[in-house]
């Protein structure tokens, strides 16, 4: 698996291709603002998009959905059960100093525990909620590679002051799920650069 990272939008919000070389299908990895280089670029390598999947569903992560549904047409958008609300119907007066609430209406609904075979690879599907009760992380086993969203950073973790979020639900999900992955997952987060578990757990002060 080749991970591309784009940093898109007004807060820097990282989407990724995860690309399999051999075959051109490729997995959206959190859309952002999905800006025309980036779609022009997937064009002129010839990727086929198989899935967007989104980490969680505030509006710096979604927005770019209808762009890449528009430039290569229907795929599957998938979400956890507990954010497809904020997915389909998102608190405006949150996001208006950033954009007009951006909504996608519609969503495949995913759980944690589930796998996603897409593009020749498995993504399992990691329940991680407290940056909101629907965020989820997706772990490539065979690429050693984990897309942790807002969840955990390079040394820092999400935001827990939303109405829905939990600082205490955000902590367990990263001890008790992500840092039980082998420590030299690489990971992909959705702000800022890659790290990886072993460096969160021996240098990261929020855990």
């Amino acid at each position: 698996m080749k991970v591309e990272r784009f940093v898109t939008g007004v807060i820097s919000t990282n989407c990724y291709l995860a690309l399999n070389e051999e075959t051109k299908e490729v997995v959206i990895v959190d859309p952002a603002a999905a800006p025309k280089y980036l779609l022009e670029h997937m064009e002129s390598e010839g990727m086929k998009p198989q899935a967007i999947l989104l980490t969680h569903a505030h509006f710096d992560h979604i927005m770019g959905i209808d762009k890449f549904i528009e430039r290569f047409g229907e795929m599957p958008v998938y979400v956890e059960e507990q954010d497809l609300d904020l997915l389909n119907h998102p608190p405006v007066d949150e996001y208006t100093v950033y954009s007009n609430g951006y909504s996608y209406p519609g969503g495949n609904v995913i759980h944690g525990g589930d796998v996603l075979h897409l593009a020749g690879y498995d993504f399992q599907v990691i329940h991680t909620p407290g940056h909101t009760p629907g965020g989820v992380c997706y772990y490539v086993k065979e690429a050693d590679v984990l897309f942790s969203g807002d969840t955990l950073f390079h040394c820092s973790v999400g935001r827990t002051d939303f109405p829905k979020s939990s600082t205490s639900d955000l902590i367990r999900s990263i001890r008790e799920k992500l840092f039980l992955l082998p420590e030299e997952t690489m990971v992909y987060p959705g702000h800022m650069d890659e790290t990886t578990i072993g460096n969160e757990k021996l240098h990261n002060p929020f855990v």
